[in-house]
This record gives C-alpha cells, sequence and structure tokens, in this order.
C-alpha cells in the first residue's frame, strides 16, 4: 500500500483541499477493498468509504504521526465499518420486533410502512429514546444528554418502548388466555408512558 507523504498529510491537515484529494486517491481504493469484504456488500462499502473519508478529514489534524498514516486511515475505515455493523444490526432488531409471528412475507415498502407505523404508535418520550439508542446507536449515557433526563429514565423508556413494539407486532393474535377470558393488560400497559 502506498504511504501518503507526511508533507501532504500536513497540508491537508492545514486545509489544504488538493493535498487531501491526493490522499484519498492514494488510499481510496484499498479502503473500498476492505470495507467490501468487511460489510459483504459493494454499494454499502462505497458510502462507508465516504463516511471514512469525512471522518478523515475532519480528524487529519489530530493524526500524531505515531504510527503509519495507512493503519490509522485504515483503524478510521474500521470503526466507520464497525459502526455501519452495528447500525445493520440494530435494523435488523427493530424489523425483528416488529415482524409477524405467522411467518408471513413482506415486501421491503410493506415492512417499512409497518415499522413506520409501529414507531408512530409509540409515546413521543419513548419514540426519541428508541430511536437514539437503537436507530442511531447512541449509548444511554448519550441519549440521557440530549434528552435532558438521567440515563435511567432512558433505560425504562427504551424497555417500555420495545415491550409495546412487541405487543403491536403481535396485536391480531387472540388475545384470549383461556375458555372466554380475555388476556388482562399488565399495570405498565395501562399506565402508559413514563
Amino acid at each position: 500500500m502506498h504511504e501518503s507523504d507526511p508533507m501532504l498529510i500536513r497540508a491537508a491537515a492545514a486545509g489544504d483541499v488538493a493535498a487531501f484529494e491526493q490522499i484519498v486517491r492514494d488510499h481510496q481504493q484499498s479502503v473500498w477493498r476492505f470495507l467490501r469484504r468487511l460489510l459483504g456488500d459493494a454499494d454499502v462499502a462505497e458510502d462507508v468509504a465516504q463516511e471514512t473519508f469525512l471522518r478523515i478529514y475532519r480528524r487529519l489534524p489530530s493524526f500524531a504521526f505515531e504510527a503509519r498514516f495507512s493503519t490509522w486511515v485504515f483503524q478510521v475505515a474500521r470503526n466507520a465499518g464497525i459502526d455501519e455493523l452495528r447500525a445493520r444490526e440494530r435494523r435488523a432488531r427493530l424489523d425483528r420486533a416488529v415482524a409477524p409471528r405467522d411467518g408471513a412475507t413482506r415486501g421491503a415498502g410493506e415492512a417499512r410502512a409497518e415499522i413506520d407505523a409501529a414507531l408512530a404508535s409509540l409515546p413521543l418520550a419513548q419514540r426519541e429514546a428508541l430511536l437514539l439508542v437503537e436507530v442511531l446507536g447512541l449509548r444511554y449515557a448519550d441519549a440521557a444528554a440530549v434528552l435532558g433526563v438521567p440515563p435511567g429514565t432512558v433505560k425504562s423508556r427504551v424497555f417500555a418502548a420495545r415491550e409495546r413494539l412487541v405487543e403491536w407486532a403481535h396485536a391480531d393474535e387472540s388475545p384470549v388466555t383461556g375458555p372466554g377470558r380475555a388476556r388482562p393488560r399488565r399495570r405498565r400497559e395501562a399506565a402508559g408512558d413514563l
């Protein structure tokens, strides 16, 4: 792999756009190849490679020349790839939470509409906590800072939102628990938002 000249790196860190473009040209193919294999999807790898170079641009002034530049570039690419894999897993968890149990297959548009409807059914406080933690991937402490509430409140809102999504997904199932008896609602369900 080609190593970028330290003077080129310093110039790019100082704001020289042409120098940064040269760094991108030097590393874009190897970054994309790495991400394609890490993520298993060429199109997603292209998007994440772009995100990688945005991160590099923002963090370039912090590069301390303690390691090879290419090593640092791959660390940034790896972190961006891991973030994408985590986001993919969060989306899959959300899809599973609202998927019908009967195994009915849905098209992508129908599944997205169903997820949107499920999220819209949540009280605002639960919806925003769930989106910050499960969709955007914020830690509970970070989500708490965004929402201006304690981390424990975020945890309880996310837990309640997950429960409501599961109930929403299975709303078509019979609420009867025995002959002629309806399933009693739990206190938390009846109480509403935390």
